[in-house]
């Protein structure tokens, strides 16, 4: 457990006497997984975050053993540490490990990962894509809100969602989301946005958005059960099924 008072840095350092220098070897616990590291290695990017940690005018705390205490997820620290050690780049968990560098402000690394195949996809791609979907965010909250509004004694939830590209997609639509809102019936509408992704890019990014938070869920063309649109609007309607058990 961690003690709650901070204190100003004091490490032994390698030799008998003297203030810390870069051979001082110093024990961490990060977030409950423990490593060995030296001050010179924390303290290689000057200006970042974590060498900003264990300057000597830095307050920190310490477990119940005197290691020196940092409340973030341990198992992404490791190949923070590698990197400041020998320039070795992460090749699992790249999106854990660019966030602990972010954090940490390990700027060259953060730039590396960005340019990796998976994170170029993610940060560059995606992410630019989904930007350009008004209240796409919003909508990812709306949706598990009237899944989990519909979760009570049942095994699943459906979420009703209109995705429509352009503003031609939208008039196609506008009918049957009128006899939608005179029915109650409450549903989930995404776009149009101006950008080159298609419908079911978008649909596949709202399927990977919702299972990242932990959910079971999967999307199919509305079923006659669930809602009948127009003929010309039946592309557009999609139902979100949510699996509780």
């Amino acid at each position: 457990m961690a003690n709650l008072s901070p204190r100003p840095l004091s490490l032994r350092p390698a030799a008998p006497a003297g203030p810390p220098t870069a051979s001082t070897v110093v024990e961490l616990n990060v977030g409950g997984e423990f490593y060995t590291t030296t001050l010179g290695t924390l303290r290689k990017l000057p200006g970042s975050k974590l060498a900003e940690m264990f300057s000597l005018s830095a307050k920190i705390f310490t477990d119940a053993n005197g290691r020196l205490f940092i409340d973030r997820p341990g198992t992404y620290f490791g190949p923070i540490l590698d990197y400041l050690r020998c320039g070795q780049l992460p090749t699992q968990h790249l999106p854990e490990v660019y966030r602990e560098a972010q954090f940490y402000e390990i700027k060259p690394l953060v730039k590396l990962l960005e340019d990796t195949p998976q994170m170029f996809g993610e940060q560059v791609a995606r992410k630019q894509f989904l930007l350009r979907v008004p209240g796409y965010s919003e909508n990812l909250e709306l949706m598990v809100r009237l899944a989990r509004a519909e979760a009570v004694a049942a095994r699943c939830s459906r979420v009703l969602v209109c995705a429509v590209r352009t503003e031609e997609d939208a008039a196609h639509c506008a009918e049957s989301l009128r006899v939608l809102e005179a029915d109650k019936r409450l549903v989930v509408k995404f776009g149009p946005w101006k950008a080159a992704p298609v419908i079911k890019d978008l649909l596949d990014s709202v399927q990977m958005d919702i299972e990242a938070q932990g959910y079971q869920v999967a999307y199919d063309y509305c079923s006659k059960k669930t809602f009948l649109p127009r003929l010309a609007a039946c592309e557009y309607f999609y139902t979100f099924l949510f699996k509780w058990w």
